[in-house]
């Protein structure tokens, strides 16, 4: 299991810690407020107060050895762009970092040059998911993963009902792969997931309701939510 580490609890790194955690993930949260990481202390796997700045301080809580590092301080750019750098010399191996405000690009710039192997812009990113939800009512939620790949929820279109995975051939007709199926019950409001299928395989049958996380190129996500 890979291990992650969220550097600054804000609003964006709370939601993502807190996802991560529920998802199963081994997560350390780290934050200077000592009262928000007293709150995340049963969410996550460790969580702890800290200077991000501090080399050694990062070291000695092991943010050395994660895989994934996500920097989402939001006030203070310069800690922010210290974080980066000394994750990279720790040797985390993907150092994720957060831009904003109105130098956001500027900033994306910056912490490209400092070692960011990727720049997350927030408003940007949820701008695109809002388009995408307005514009094809069966996507449900929208990620952008990199430049070109995204991961999106989209409700199961009639045609593919009581067919299975592999007989729908999703892959080759979509240019898409799917990477877990929820079951739900009831409708609308009532509706609640029943389980997560997180291994679909060619057998299994896609069934009226069912919500489907796929990855794939925009074009051809937009391409299978718009099937009836």
């Amino acid at each position: 299991m890979r291990k992650f580490a969220v550097i600054g609890l804000g609003r964006f790194g709370a939601t993502l810690a807190r996802t991560l955690a529920e998802r199963g993930a081994e997560v350390i949260a780290v934050d200077k407020d000592a009262r928000i990481v007293e709150e995340f202390k049963e969410i996550v796997t460790l969580a702890v107060r800290l200077d991000s700045t501090d080399e050694e301080a990062l070291r000695s809580q092991g943010l050395d050895k994660v895989d994934v590092a996500v920097v989402s301080i939001g006030e203070d750019f310069e800690a922010s762009v210290l974080t980066t750098a000394l994750l990279k010399r720790l040797g985390v191996p993907v150092v994720i970092a957060r831009a904003s405000g109105s130098a956001s690009h500027i900033q994306e710039r910056i912490l490209s040059l400092v070692g960011a192997d990727r720049v997350i812009l927030p408003e940007v990113e949820m701008g695109k998911r809002l388009a995408q939800n307005l514009l094809i009512s069966n996507i449900l939620d929208y990620v952008l993963i990199s430049e070109k790949y995204s991961a999106a929820e989209i409700r199961a279109p009639k045609a593919f009902w009581g067919k299975m995975i592999g007989e729908l051939r999703i892959r080759e007709r979509y240019n898409v792969n799917i990477l877990e199926v929820k079951k739900i019950s009831g409708e609308g409001k009532n509706a609640k997931i029943k389980r997560i299928n997180y291994l679909p395989q060619a057998k299994d049958i896609i069934e009226k309701g069912d919500i489907l996380l796929v990855i794939g190129k925009e074009e051809d996500i937009e391409r299978i939510a718009k099937e009836e």
